[in-house]
């Protein structure tokens, strides 16, 4: 059984800090010292009010909210928009425990941020999740400042256990696993659309080529989940010689989707080190 985690406090619990949020209390383990949650209005505050155990702060009622939101936890989540995360931070920097974890959930704000703002003693560790952690089925990259210790790090990764799979990495490492993983989710949900496209021109209604796709990529993915064999191995199962799946693999080879999906990665890291910078 997981250890009971210290108090926590979404700063920002939007679609991902909530989802999160909810996760933990749902299925994750017990929070002790309760869990703070800050949204802007009353209604985003509203949703989360009746969750057990959940402080849910309305900023437009509590304009300090989130400082008193991180006054109190011990592990404090940074879930609001990257241009609005210095802002926050410079807000909540003098009233952080002592013991204070800090985790950032904001795309494209570096750690040095973090701790240029909240100084280089404090404990900040940098997160990725992606949105199948909605779902409880997320992938999340964390990637720790320096002064997060192995416990500290130890308990962020239980709280986003509860959403899902967690991975740590060095930070160089972030932009990376976020075009897989945090990206990844899209080019799934792209390559659905595609094939259901290719359904329907073949004569199927829409509602029949979708459950026919989406039932097919769900439970290929359950399939991988409940087997040990690899990916390649169970696609070799699927394509028999000289049958009809081989040669459709043989055209989807043939487009080179390996370097397809290389260019598309690098595109995406691209494009992070551009919204580090500003751009």
């Amino acid at each position: 059984m997981s250890r009971p985690l210290p108090s926590v406090a979404f700063l920002g619990a939007g679609s991902m800090g909530g989802a999160i949020l909810r996760g933990l209390v749902a299925d994750g383990p017990a929070v002790e010292g309760g869990v703070f949650a800050t949204n802007r209005t009353a209604e985003k505050a509203a949703a989360l009010a009746g969750l057990p155990g959940v402080t849910s702060i309305a900023l437009a009622d509590e304009p300090d909210g989130n400082a008193r939101a991180a006054s109190e936890a011990r592990i404090v989540l940074v879930g609001v928009k990257p241009a609005m995360v210095p802002a926050l931070l410079e807000e909540i920097a003098p009233v952080l425990r002592d013991d204070a974890i800090v985790v950032s959930l904001a795309a494209g704000v570096t750690l040095d941020t973090f701790q240029r703002i909240l100084g280089d003693g404090v404990s900040v560790l940098r997160s990725m999740p992606n949105t199948p952690s909605l779902v409880g089925k997320g992938v999340t990259g964390l990637a720790r400042g320096a002064a997060a210790t192995n416990d500290d790090a130890a308990l962020v990764r239980e709280l986003f256990a509860a959403v899902g799979t967690v991975i740590e990495v060095p930070e160089e490492r972030i932009d990376a696993l976020s075009a897989i993983s945090g990206s990844g989710p899209a080019y799934v949900f792209l390559l659905i659309e595609e094939l259901t496209r290719a359904a329907v021109a073949l004569g199927f209604d829409e509602s029949d080529a979708g459950r026919m796709v989406e039932g097919t990529f769900i439970g290929a993915a359950a399939l991988l989940d409940a087997s040990d064999e690899e990916p390649s191995e169970l696609r070799r199962q699927v394509t028999s010689p000289k049958g009809t799946t081989e040669r459709a693999v043989a055209v989807l080879q043939e487009a080179e989707l390996a370097a397809v999906f290389q260019r598309a990665a690098d595109a995406a890291i691209a494009r992070a080190k551009e919204l580090a910078a500003g751009a």
